[in-house]
C-alpha cells in the first residue's frame, strides 16, 4: 500500500490520540493545582504550629550512624555503562548465592531494606541500591533524565555490572513500579520477583479510571507534576510533611526511631536532594494512555490490608494480567504500605517459602 495512503488512514487515529493526551494533561494539571492548594495549607499550618523551624528544611551536616552499620554490608559505587552515572549500593553475601537486588521507593533509600539485608545475606548476594537521584548516587537535575526507559537501563547496568546474567528483584513502591516494567522488557534478566505495595503502570491506569477513589489516594502524584513548588512544600518546617508520612501512628512506619528517620531525611536535606526523586513522578504521565501488558515473571506479591495509598482491588487487577500459575499474592492483615520495614518477619517468611526451590 502506498505510504501516502497509509499516512492518510492513520491520521484520524493519531489526531484522536493527541487530543486524548491533551485532555489527560489538562486534567492532570487541574488536579495538580488543587493538590498544591491543599498541601500548601498543610505546609503553612506546620510552620504556624512550629514557628522556630521556619519555612525551610535544616541541612543535615553529618549522616546518622545507622547508615554506616557494617552489619548491613559494604558501601560501594558502580559506574553505569549506559549513562556513565555512578550509583551507590550496599552489598553483602557476595559468593553465597544468587543476586538479590533491592529497589526502594519514595521517600526512602537503600536503608529501607536494612531488615532484608540482614536476613538474606547468608544465602544470597544481597545488593540494595540508591536509585539515580537518591542518596549518594548521582542526581542529574533535568526531568528528562528520569524517564522509565533510562531507569530500566540503570537496573540492567547494575545486574550486568555486578557480573550476573539474571537476578531476583525485591522491590517496593516506586522501585516496584520499575520492577514490573523491567520484567516485561528485560525478562531474561529476572529469575523471580518479590513486589510489595505497587501495581504495573498499565494496571494502575485502567483500575484508577474505573475506581475514582484510587485517584484521591494518589493525590500527591498530581502535586509532584509542578516545578519547584513540591520541593518547597515538602521541606517547610524542617520536612514536616515527610516526617508525618514516615512516622504517622496509623499511616507511617511503626517504631521508626529518630535515628532511622534521620537516615531518610539526611539525603533529602542536601542541596536539591528532593528534585531527583520528584522527577520520577514528573515523568509518570508522559506515556499515557498505556496498552495492557501480559505479566509472566514468577512473582510474589505482598500487599497491606490497610495500605493508605493503594486500594486492595489492585491485587485482583494485577492477577487478571498474569499468565496462570505465575503469581502468588498475599494481603497481609493489619499492615499498611511500608511492609519491608513495618512487618519484616512476615515478609521474610513468605520470601523464604517462595525462593526455597532455588536454594535446594
Amino acid at each position: 500500500m502506498p505510504e501516502l495512503v497509509v499516512t492518510a488512514l492513520l491520521a484520524p487515529s493519531r489526531l484522536t490520540l493527541k487530543l486524548l493526551r491533551a485532555f489527560i494533561w489538562i486534567l492532570v494539571y487541574s488536579a495538580a493545582l488543587v493538590a498544591a492548594a491543599a498541601y500548601g495549607c498543610i505546609a503553612f499550618t506546620h510552620v504556624l504550629c512550629r514557628p522556630r523551624r521556619g519555612c525551610c528544611g535544616r541541612p543535615r551536616r553529618t549522616p546518622p550512624a545507622c547508615l554506616s552499620d557494617p552489619v548491613l554490608g559494604e558501601h560501594c559505587f558502580l559506574t553505569l555503562k549506559s549513562s556513565g552515572l555512578r550509583l551507590h549500593y550496599v552489598s553483602a553475601g557476595r559468593g553465597k548465592g544468587p543476586l538479590m537486588l533491592f529497589l526502594h521507593g519514595f521517600p526512602e533509600n537503600w536503608f529501607s531494606w536494612r531488615y532484608q539485608l540482614r536476613e538474606f545475606q547468608s544465602r544470597f548476594h544481597v545488593v540494595a541500591v540508591d536509585l539515580r537521584g537518591y542518596g549518594s548516587s548521582d542526581a542529574p537535575r533535568d526531568v528528562d533524565c528520569y524517564t522509565i526507559d533510562l531507569l530500566m537501563a540503570d537496573i540492567q547496568d547494575v545486574i550486568l555490572g555486578l557480573g550476573y546474567s539474571k537476578c531476583i528483584i525485591v522491590a517496593h513502591d516506586w522501585g516496584a513500579l520499575l520492577a514490573w516494567n523491567f520484567s516485561i522488557y528485560y525478562p531474561s534478566l529476572v529469575e523471580r520477583m518479590v513486589v510489595v505495595s505497587a501495581a504495573p503502570m498499565s494496571v494502575y491506569q485502567d483500575y484508577s479510571i474505573r475506581h475514582i477513589g484510587q485517584f484521591f489516594r494518589s493525590n500527591y502524584m498530581f502535586l509532584f507534576q509542578l516545578p519547584w513548588l513540591p520541593e518547597k512544600l515538602l521541606s517547610m518546617s524542617d520536612f514536616q510533611i515527610l516526617k508525618t508520612t514516615l512516622t504517622h501512628h496509623k499511616r507511617g512506619i511503626p517504631h521508626l526511631s529518630p535515628n532511622e528517620l534521620e537516615a531518610f531525611l539526611y539525603d533529602f536535606s542536601q542541596p536539591n536532594g528532593l528534585t531527583g526523586p520528584l522527577n520520577y513522578y514528573r515523568n509518570i504521565f508522559r506515556s499515557v494512555p498505556l496498552e495492557p501488558q501480559e505479566l509472566a515473571t514468577p512473582t510474589l506479591l505482598l500487599w497491606g490490608e490497610k495500605d493508605t495509598y493503594f486500594e486492595q482491588g489492585l491485587v485482583g487487577a494485577i492477577s487478571s494480567r498474569f499468565v496462570p500459575g505465575r503469581l502468588e499474592a498475599h494481603i497481609l492483615p493489619g499492615t499498611g504500605h511500608w511492609i519491608p520495614q513495618s512487618h519484616p518477619e512476615e515478609m521474610h517468611q513468605y520470601m523464604w517459602a517462595f525462593l526455597q526451590d532455588l536454594l535446594d
